[in-house]
C-alpha cells in the first residue's frame, strides 16, 4: 500500500455534469480522487484533462484520479478494494450518482428506488464498515414539493410530488440514521436549478438553461411553456461544487440538510431574454401550452449554507450564461 498525505476521496457519478466539476476542484485542492460511474449518462470526455493521471482505468503513475465503471446501486466494496489496497482507506465520499429525471421516476418508481435510495444505502454501508470520515449527498429541491412560503426554508415540511423527490428525502433520513447510530458524519445538499458547462442539452433530463443556451447558440427559436412567469433559482455549477467540496473536506454540518442556491428568483421569461441578449439577439422566443403539474415558484433560503459551510453563490446569471455558452 502506498502511503500519502493526500486525502483519498470517492466521487460517485464523477463523470457527470456536476461530478466532473467536483473532481476538478478536489484535485485542485490536493486530493486523490476515485470516480465510480456506470457511464449511463456520465462521459469520459468530462474527465479528459486527467487522462494521464490515473492507474485504474487511466494510465500513469502516482495518479490524481482513478476511474472505475461501477453501478453504485449494486455495491461498491469489491470495486474499491484495489484502490484502497494501493492507497489506503477512502476518507470521504461525495455521492452524486443518481437517476435524475422526475418524469422517469414517475414512470419507473421501482428503478428510481433501486438507483437513488438503494445507491445511497450502498454508499452509507460502505462508509459505516470502513470508517469513512464524511459522506456528502446530492439531494434536491424536489424534496419540498408544493410550498407556499418563499424563499424555501430547509425546515419547512417536505411533501415530495414524485418518486424522485421521495427517494431523495428518504436518502436524507438514511444519512441522519447512519450519523446518529453509526457515527458516520453526513451532510445533504439540496441543489436547486444547477446549470453550466458540460450539461448535455440533448439529454431529456437537461435543465432549461442548457436547452435554451444550445438553441440560442445556433440562432434557433426558444420555446417557453406557459406565460414564462414561473420562476426558478438558477445556480452556477462552479458555485455548487464549492459548496460540495467545502462540505466534503470539512468536518462540520453533520446531519444537516442545506439548500444550495442563490436566493434569487429568475422567471423563465427573463432567463430566455437574457440568453438571447448574451448570444447576440438572433433567436426568437415563442410560447407553447403550459405543462401540467409544473411548479410555479422556486427559490432557496440560503442563510444555512452561509452559516454552516461559509458558502454563498457568487456567479451572476449573465456571467454564468456566458461561461456556459463558451463551454468554460
Amino acid at each position: 500500500m502506498t502511503s500519502s498525505s493526500r486525502p483519498l476521496v470517492a466521487v460517485t457519478g464523477g463523470a457527470g455534469f456536476i461530478g466532473s466539476h467536483t473532481v476538478d476542484l478536489l484535485i485542485a485542492r490536493g486530493c486523490r480522487v476515485v470516480v465510480l460511474d456506470d457511464f449511463s449518462t456520465g462521459k469520459r470526455a468530462n474527465l479528459a484533462r486527467w487522462a494521464d493521471s490515473g492507474r485504474f482505468g487511466l494510465a500513469g503513475a502516482e495518479p490524481s484520479l482513478d476511474v472505475l465503471t461501477v453501478d453504485v446501486s449494486h455495491g461498491v466494496f469489491a470495486a474499491l478494494a484495489p484502490v484502497t489496497a494501493a492507497y489506503g482507506a477512502i476518507e470521504r465520499i461525495v455521492h452524486l450518482a443518481a437517476q435524475v429525471s422526475v418524469v422517469h421516476s414517475i414512470a419507473n418508481p421501482l428503478t428510481d428506488l433501486r438507483v437513488n435510495y438503494g445507491g445511497t444505502l450502498q454508499v452509507l454501508e460502505y462508509a459505516r464498515a470502513t470508517g469513512v470520515k464524511k459522506v456528502v449527498f446530492a439531494s434536491s429541491a424536489a424534496v419540498y414539493g408544493d410550498v407556499t412560503a418563499f424563499p424555501v426554508d430547509e425546515d419547512v415540511a417536505c411533501h415530495p410530488l414524485s418518486p424522485y423527490g421521495a427517494h431523495k428525502l428518504a436518502s436524507e433520513h438514511a444519512l441522519h440514521y447512519y450519523s446518529a447510530v453509526h457515527g458516520v458524519q453526513t451532510t445533504a445538499l439540496r441543489f436547486f436549478n444547477v446549470y453550466g458547462p458540460r450539461q448535455d442539452p440533448s439529454s431529456p433530463y437537461s435543465g432549461v438553461i442548457s436547452i435554451f443556451a444550445d438553441r440560442a447558440a445556433g440562432g434557433r427559436e426558444l420555446t417557453i411553456f406557459g406565460d414564462g412567469e414561473q420562476s426558478r433559482d438558477f445556480v452556477y455549477v462552479g458555485d455548487v461544487v464549492r459548496a460540495v467540496v467545502g462540505a466534503a473536506l470539512g468536518d462540520g454540518a453533520d446531519r444537516a440538510s442545506i439548500n444550495v442556491g442563490t436566493g434569487t428568483e429568475i422567471t423563465v421569461k427573463e432567463l430566455a431574454q437574457t440568453i438571447v441578449d448574451v448570444t447576440g439577439g438572433t433567436s426568437t422566443i415563442r410560447h407553447a401550452e403550459a405543462r401540467p403539474g409544473e411548479i410555479l415558484r422556486s427559490v432557496a433560503r440560503v442563510e444555512r449554507a452561509e452559516r454552516l459551510l461559509g458558502f454563498r453563490a457568487e456567479t451572476r446569471l449573465r456571467d454564468g450564461l456566458a461561461a456556459t455558452l463558451q463551454g468554460a
